[in-house]
């Protein structure tokens, strides 16, 4: 494998190792994020993996853009992808209805499965976190079985409320934070997924994986949950 080097910033290097997201990516992702944590140190301000890139926010007063190079391609010879289970597994209850899932009935008519069938579809994987973005503790999940792939909503929802789960194209993800968004709906979980007082702050990391437990309406609120139907949030 030999990874390619973008300048994004005068501080900044993108580093591509894949082209193609895909499950199998993530081994190396994670080995590669950690001989650059290694290899750069105390001149690492930032280092940020997604789905195929490793972005490297760099100390400039202490590395020069051709050394940042040379080290990240020093540090990148002869990489070997990282033990299977070395991040977290979570799980994380839902409570799939249409007064927080709205487009669990878009998704059944899409892909010609009942609303049962399609939760149940959704609940049976185990998902690899690829990535955090767009808000704080947002995970962008995968990968969902095709036949519940669908494509963002053409209009994004003003207001999401915090812990709804939703699908866009073969990803998925729950709302951390009350935000705005495009994802369909399917659910909601009371799991807090951001806390400024966690270590780390997000529940999830790139690297873990992640359940959905169905729950009930009862089970939901007992953890937490709130069941504020999404209109009455707008």
């Amino acid at each position: 494998m030999k990874p390619r080097i973008e300048v994004v910033a005068i501080d900044c290097l993108m580093v591509r190792l894949f082209d193609v997201i895909a499950e199998a990516n993530m081994p190396w992702m994670l080995a590669a994020t950690q001989r650059l944590r290694e290899g750069f140190g105390a001149a690492l301000v930032d280092l940020v993996p997604s789905y195929t890139t490793l972005m490297v926010h760099y100390d400039l007063t202490v590395l020069s853009p051709a050394q940042a190079r040379a080290l990240i391609e020093h540090a990148l010879t002869d990489l070997q992808p990282q033990a299977q289970g070395s991040g977290q597994c979570h799980v994380l209850p839902v409570w799939y209805d249409l007064s927080v899932g709205p487009e669990l009935t878009l998704l059944s008519q899409r892909s010609g499965l009942s609303v049962h069938d399609v939760i149940r579809h959704h609940s049976a994987h185990e998902y690899q976190v690829f990535a955090l973005g767009f808000a704080p503790g947002f995970a962008f999940m995968g990968l969902v079985d095709e036949i519940l792939a669908t494509p963002r909503l053409s209009t994004p929802r003003k207001r999401v409320a915090a812990g709804s789960v939703g699908i866009a194209e073969r990803q998925t993800a729950a709302y951390p934070v009350v935000s705005p968004g495009g994802w369909n709906l399917i659910g909601r979980t009371p799991a807090k997924l951001f806390d400024r007082k966690r270590d780390g702050y997000s529940l999830m990391q790139p690297g873990d994986t992640v359940r959905f437990k169905p729950v009930d309406h009862a089970e939901f609120i007992n953890l937490g949950g709130d069941d504020t139907p999404l209109e009455a949030q707008a």
